[in-house]
């Protein structure tokens, strides 16, 4: 059992602190072929769709006092297909915007900026619907986000349904990381992970953890 409360005398109560439970959304037409897919609002394929109802039973037994969702209808459609249908919709969670980097994979964009790596080189400027963000303004986002729903884990399990790369910068700034260390974080699309405490100390409690297979 984890604690948030540091070493505690035999005379005081023990509190468990919940679990921030993260969702990554289940696959899309430009997942499956590792297009990068910020602003531009996919829905799941049948397969994502699969994904999400797979999942379902990783929350059983969990006490959720609270869900949000970004805005995006691929993470809305997950939530509401893995039990979350009161998420509520957060515009921090939307995914990293690419700018001009959307919708072309890895790649592509090497043929133009030899040796791309976006965890160190970033987006170029898009149209006026993807403008592009920097790392340091998704940082931002998920410090927000971490802001509101640290309280809400004095009651319960938190639960956030949202983007990969997003998710993964969040998973940094929860470990007290610069938002590049979520380039150690792979994250696949319908998978649940748990960030939690240990000793007062943030950690991962399981990760990238798949659907379990049908009986």
């Amino acid at each position: 059992m984890r604690f948030h409360r540091g070493a505690l005398s035999p005379a005081r109560k023990v509190i468990p602190m919940g679990e921030l439970i993260i969702l990554r959304h289940g696959e899309t037409e430009w997942s499956r072929a590792h297009r990068h897919t910020g602003r531009t609002d996919l829905p799941l394929t049948a397969h994502g769709e699969e994904q999400a109802r797979a999942a379902a039973p990783l929350l059983a037994g969990r006490h959720i006092v609270r869900a949000f969702t970004s805005p995006a209808l691929r993470a809305r459609r997950t939530a509401e297909l893995v039990g979350l249908g009161s998420a509520e919709p957060d515009p921090d969670l939307w995914e990293w915007d690419y700018g001009g980097h959307e919708g072309r994979t890895s790649t592509e964009i090497r043929k133009e900026r030899p040796g791309f790596y976006l965890w160190r080189d970033g987006v170029i400027p898009g149209d006026a619907e993807h403008p592009g963000e920097t790392l340091e303004q998704v940082r931002a986002r998920v410090d927000a986000v971490l802001s509101r729903v640290r309280p809400l884990l004095e009651q319960g399990d938190v639960a956030l349904v949202a983007h990969g790369h997003l998710l993964r910068i969040l998973t940094a700034r929860w470990l007290e990381l610069e938002p590049a260390a979520g380039r150690l974080f792979a994250l696949g699309t319908g998978t649940m992970s748990t960030l939690g405490t240990e000793h007062d100390h943030p950690v991962i409690t399981s990760w990238n953890v798949p659907p379990p297979p049908k009986p």
